[in-house]
């Protein structure tokens, strides 16, 4: 099917009542339905809230610079203008903070400021933050066995795994990340997740996961020794999600609202999507507006701003860096649930499928937030332009 950018003529979906084109179950998420979807998760799926409180808002004061016509590179190496690259990626929403102003905010596809967006893999950052916070307080140890908080996996790939390990993804746990593949371990989280029905013309002898921890406790495989090496594998996160819960007896929404939503001061209240046991997806079900994640993503830039701790985000920064890190990252590395993008900067990003991006440089006191619709699950193309672009807006800015 077609995809649509914000320049082109887009299909009515979900308008008119009844609607006349209604995303189908099993590709909600992929263009062009997911134009429509990421912006309206809780008509899609079940979701539960991330209160935001009774407390302050953080107000950001505007310093705006027309970056419109930057000259930037586009996805296929020719010139063209941040507004032509923002168009080109298929961008809902766009906020540049500078010293914690706002310098550029820009909204697409029917978003605007209260419209939550899904986080995607994003959402791995925020759950990474929250468990810092629990780790300051001395509710976990990342030098304990995942098997000290969960023994239930004592039986599973993680046996023998430190939650550092989880927490930088190098145990050696079998998952496959291939997100094409709907019978992959990854396309099993779709259907455990709640996120998709089992698809059609399914072997009728493979038993599907139910709920999320039902999918935890079936992967008995390892492919390498704990440590050995960096594979991304989003239920890393769910695990951490877990031992959350179970420390703190709390259910991981609420542990988000309570430790960072109510105190970064939040514009409005966030949500998760919910498997069929309330489970919270940890790695990729988070939804929040688009200066919510500025806020976010401000709050880490200033060193947890009293509530993440500050060791936590300088651990954070400090991954072991190596060469050829990944192809849009090659001297990138992975902490804590942040990607680092390089060994000089140490900025952090946090980074999800479909073009999803915080971006935090301390070097330029900057923050960058994209809310992307990707026809496609990952496109290298346009997230080294974006990178490329985010350095040519530092270097414009100042």
């Amino acid at each position: 099917m077609t995809s649509y950018r914000n320049s082109d003529p887009r299909p009515p979906i979900m308008q008119g009542s009844p609607p006349k084109l209604v995303p189908p179950k099993l590709d909600w998420d992929r263009g062009p339905w997911n134009r429509w979807a990421f912006q309206n998760i809780r008509e899609v799926l079940p979701t539960v809230e991330v209160w935001r409180g009774h407390g302050h808002r953080r107000r950001f004061e505007r310093a705006e610079v027309d970056l419109d016509n930057l000259p930037v590179v586009g996805s296929t190496g020719a010139a063209t203008t941040l507004a032509g690259l923002l168009d080109e990626t298929y961008t809902d929403g766009f906020l540049v903070l500078k010293d914690g102003k706002i310098a550029c905010e820009r909204y697409f596809n029917g978003m605007d400021e209260r419209s939550l967006h899904l986080s995607q893999s994003m959402a791995k950052s925020v759950t990474g933050s929250v468990f810092g916070i629990l780790v300051g307080r001395g509710l976990i140890n990342p030098a304990k066995l995942v098997t000290d908080y969960l023994p239930e996996l004592g039986e599973t790939g993680w046996a023998g795994a430190t939650v550092q390990h989880v927490l930088d993804m190098t145990t050696g746990v079998r998952f496959s990340e291939e997100y094409t593949d709907r019978y992959s371990e990854i396309g099993q989280v779709d259907v455990a997740s709640g996120w998709k029905p089992v698809p059609p013309g399914s072997d009728p002898h493979f038993q599907w996961p139910t709920h999320m921890f039902d999918l935890i406790l079936r992967l008995k495989d390892k492919v390498r020794e704990h440590g050995e090496a960096f594979e991304y594998r989003s239920i890393e996160t769910d695990v951490l999600a877990f031992i959350m819960e179970r420390v703190s007896g709390k259910r991981l929404a609420q542990l988000v609202s309570e430790e960072l939503w109510q105190k970064l001061g939040a514009d409005e209240s966030a949500c998760f999507t919910v498997d069929s046991a309330g489970y919270a997806l940890a790695e990729g079900g988070f939804n929040a507006t688009l200066r919510d994640y500025g806020r976010f993503g401000q709050l880490i830039l200033d060193n947890g701003g009293g509530v993440i701790p500050a060791e936590w985000i300088e651990a954070t920064r400090s991954g072991k860096h190596g060469p050829n890190f990944s192809p849009t990252l090659p001297d990138g590395s992975y902490r804590n649930q942040f990607w680092i993008e390089d060994s000089r900067a140490r900025s952090l990003m946090c980074r999800g499928v479909f073009g999803q991006m915080i971006h935090m440089s301390w070097e330029h006191r900057m923050v960058v937030v994209k809310l992307s619709t990707y026809p496609e699950f990952l496109n290298s193309a346009y997230s080294v332009a974006t990178q490329k672009a985010v350095h040519a807006i530092a270097a414009a800015l100042a």
